[in-house]
């Protein structure tokens, strides 16, 4: 693809384990504003691999809060479009087809560690914010009879080989970044149990659907680099990327139940209006100077990737008190 031809192409692509939770909505709303402000064409990709942690109709809810917020898309599960399905679910073949490339030329390898052997590694002081700990390479060493005799007691996950050099690039909203050879550790594109991995079913995804502005959260950042060593080794361009700011709790961790409301339906059932917590959404990720209501369109023209917030938001006590009490 001519990537100075190409039309902006840009997605947001929830997993339905849960309800759209405030971070989520806003990472949905800074993706929707950088597409619409390029007039690009939006897609709401549905990422439902891991069945056991998916909820029923969990996914028909997350768009409904979607489009309460007033965020739409071009293609999608319930709209069609050129590169459907958008339910990873039902993509399988295409990430089977992009294992038997990366297997024929080499660069997957059978891992037979246990799960007690991988705590043991995890307990290590090194690892990255979204990755976890470094994987060692134990079983990138084998020899052909010890995966033989491995591959006799147990069903191997399948692992990616990192390349042995360093990964740079430029982030939409962070600026430079570069990571060292091997960032992360060779990971897994295939668990044992048969799952599809995160990064690799992402990637394939992408390279189909034609995605050239990937907007998401930091904590995904240190995903960047595995993700460009398989849009390499896949044989494809990669997408520009860009990194909003977490949400954290007023006690700095992640936002839970034990904050208090944090998803949409809670908020909308308690009477928060959507311009309200557009507004409120904007003015926490630094795109705006003060939480006035505003719907996402007429944010459209004050979009400003440097505007928004490197440092994760720390919400403060009785935040959604206050969201309440700006009715």
């Amino acid at each position: 693809m001519n990537r100075s031809s190409a039309s902006i192409r840009g997605r947001f692509a929830p997993t339905p384990s849960g309800q759209l939770h405030l971070g989520n909505a806003a990472t949905a709303l800074l993706a929707w504003l950088q597409v619409r402000s390029a007039g690009g064409a939006m897609i709401l990709r549905i990422e439902d691999l891991d069945a056991p942690r998916c909820k029923p109709g969990m996914a028909q809810r997350i768009m409904d809060e979607m489009r309460w917020l007033g965020l739409d898309w071009d293609e999608g599960p319930d709209v069609g479009g050129d590169f459907e399905p958008y339910e990873q679910s039902a993509r399988l073949d295409r990430y089977e087809a992009a294992l038997e490339r990366l297997r024929r030329d080499g660069l997957l390898y059978p891992c037979y560690c246990s799960r007690a052997e991988l705590q043991a590694i995890a307990s290590a002081p090194h690892g990255l914010a979204a990755e976890g700990a470094v994987y060692d390479g134990r079983c990138r060493r084998l020899t052909p009879e010890e995966r033989a005799d491995r591959q006799a007691r147990k069903t191997p996950s399948l692992r990616f080989a990192m390349p042995n050099r360093s990964i740079a690039f430029t982030d939409g909203a962070a600026g430079p970044q570069m990571f060292a050879a091997g960032a992360g550790g060779d990971f897994v594109v295939k668990r044992a149990d048969g799952i599809i991995g995160y990064q690799l079913a992402v990637v394939v995804d992408d390279i189909e659907m034609q995605v050239t502005d990937v907007f998401r959260g930091w904590d995904l950042l240190d995903s960047t680099p595995r993700q460009l060593a398989l849009y390499e080794a896949l044989g494809a361009p990669p997408p520009r990327f860009a990194h909003g700011p977490l949400l954290l709790g007023p006690d700095g961790s992640r936002l839970s139940k034990r904050h208090g409301d944090v998803s949409v339906s809670s908020l909308r059932e308690q009477g928060v209006a959507p311009e309200r917590l557009v507004g409120w959404l904007a003015w926490l990720t630094g795109l705006r100077d003060e939480p006035s209501p505003a719907t996402p369109e007429a944010l459209i023209p004050e979009w400003n990737p440097e505007r928004i917030a490197h440092e994760a938001v720390t919400l403060q006590d009785n935040w959604n008190r206050h969201l309440l009490d700006c009715e």
